[in-house]
C-alpha cells in the first residue's frame, strides 16, 4: 500500500535537521522552547520509537511533519521532500494517526475513507479504499455505521484514514492510549504487517514495553531535547544492570554487612533481593557471596533490567525548563 513514484526512494524516511520550535509568549507568560535543536534520522523501513515524558516535545514535533506546526528553525523531509519548500509532496507522505477518534459516528467505514481519499485529491479511479479496509481488518465493517464500531476497530479505522492516499510513512501518536490489552494487541498486528510490507512506522508511547517489543530503533525526548537514540537492542545493553531474587532456607533479620556493596534488601525474612553489574560480576560469584556471608539460599531468580530503568536513568535530574 506505500505511495508509488519514479523518484528513487531515500535512504532515510525521514531527516530532521537542527528543528527547533519557540512559542511566543502570551499573557505575561514567557516564551516556551518546546524543541530545541532536534536532529533525527529514520531509516526507510524501520519501526521508529520516539519516548517521552509529557510535554517533551514529542507532538510538537510530529505536528511539525504534519504540517499543523510552523517551525522556528532547523530543516525536515519527509521521503526526501522538504517540508517547507516540498510542502505538498510532504504531506503526501506521511500519514499520522492522532490520540483522538476523530471519527463521524454517521458515516461508514466506506464513506469515510472515500471521503478521507478525497481530501488528499486521489482520483476516484485510483482510490483504493476496500483494499485498505482489508489491510486493516475491516472489510467486513465497510457499510456499518463507526457508531457501531468497537474501540479496537475504531482504532484500526484511523490507521486507515491515515493510509488511503498510500504514504510510505505512518505516523502513530499514541494509538493505544487508553486501549484495553485485547485491542492494542489486534492493533499492533495490523500494524506489524504494514510494516513488514515497507512501510516506515513512527511511534510516539507512554508503553515502554511497547516501544522495547515493536521498534528497531529509539529515540527519547526530553525538554525538547533528543538525549539518547539508538537500537533498541544497544539501548538495553546500555544499561548494565541485573536484579537477583533469593529464597533462603530459613528467615533471617538483618542481613549481612559484607553485602552491602550489593544493595541488598529484605523484601521478607527469607527472600533478599540484590543488584549486581553482570559484566564485572557473574550471578555465580553473587550465590557464593551470599553464602559466604553464612545465608544458605534455597532458590534464586534472576531479572535484565529493562527500557523502562533505562528511560527513568536518563530523564531523572533533568533540571532544564520543560517543553
Amino acid at each position: 500500500m506505500s505511495q508509488t513514484s519514479n523518484r528513487t526512494e531515500p535512504e532515510y524516511a525521514i531527516e530532521i535537521d537542527g528543528l527547533s520550535k519557540v512559542y511566543e509568549s502570551s499573557n505575561k507568560q514567557a516564551p516556551k522552547h518546546a524543541l530545541k535543536d532536534v536532529s533525527l534520522k529514520i531509516k526507510r523501513g524501520s519501526f521508529f520509537g520516539l519516548l517521552g515524558p509529557n510535554g517533551a516535545g514529542k507532538s510538537t514535533l510530529i505536528n511539525i511533519l504534519a504540517g499543523l506546526v510552523n517551525k522556528t528553525a532547523g530543516a525536515a523531509r519527509i521521503w526526501g521532500h522538504d517540508i517547507g519548500t516540498e510542502m505538498r509532496a510532504a504531506r503526501r507522505s506521511i500519514g499520522v494517526v492522532p490520540q483522538e477518534l476523530n471519527i463521524d459516528p454517521f458515516f461508514t467505514p466506506r464513506e469515510l475513507l472515500d471521503l478521507q481519499a478525497g481530501l488528499f485529491g486521489v482520483p476516484k479511479a485510483e482510490r483504493q479504499t476496500d483494499e485498505v479496509l482489508a489491510a486493516v481488518g475491516l472489510a467486513d465493517k465497510a457499510d456499518a455505521y463507526t457508531r457501531s464500531l468497537s474501540g479496537g476497530m475504531r482504532r484500526r479505522l484511523l490507521v486507515g484514514k491515515a493510509m488511503v492516499h498510500r504514504p510510505p510513512v505512518l505516523v502513530l501518536d499514541e494509538p493505544s492510549a487508553g486501549v484495553d490489552v485485547d485491542l492494542r494487541r489486534q492493533l499492533w498486528t495490523h500494524v506489524r504487517e504494514m510494516n513488514e510490507q515497507g512501510i516506515t512506522v513512527l511511534l510516539t508511547t507512554h508503553y515502554l514495553e511497547e516501544a522495547e517489543a515493536m521498534c528497531d530503533e529509539i529515540a527519547i525526548i526530553n525538554h525538547g531535547r533528543i538525549i539518547a537514540c539508538e537500537p533498541t537492542g544497544t539501548m538495553l545493553q546500555r544499561l548494565d544492570a541485573k536484579q537477583m531474587t533469593v529464597s533462603l532456607s530459613a528467615p533471617v533479620k538483618e542481613i549481612p554487612d559484607v553485602l552491602d556493596h550489593y544493595s541488598p534488601q529484605l523484601d521478607a525474612p527469607d527472600c533478599l533481593t540484590v543488584s549486581f553489574a553482570p559484566s564485572k560480576t557473574p550471578a555465580r560469584e553473587v550465590l557464593r557471596d551470599i553464602e559466604a556471608s553464612g545465608l544458605s539460599v534455597r532458590d534464586f531468580s534472576t531479572e535484565d533490567s529493562d527500557l523502562e530503568d533505562i528511560f527513568i536513568r536518563l530523564t531523572h535530574g533533568d533540571d532544564d525548563d520543560g517543553a
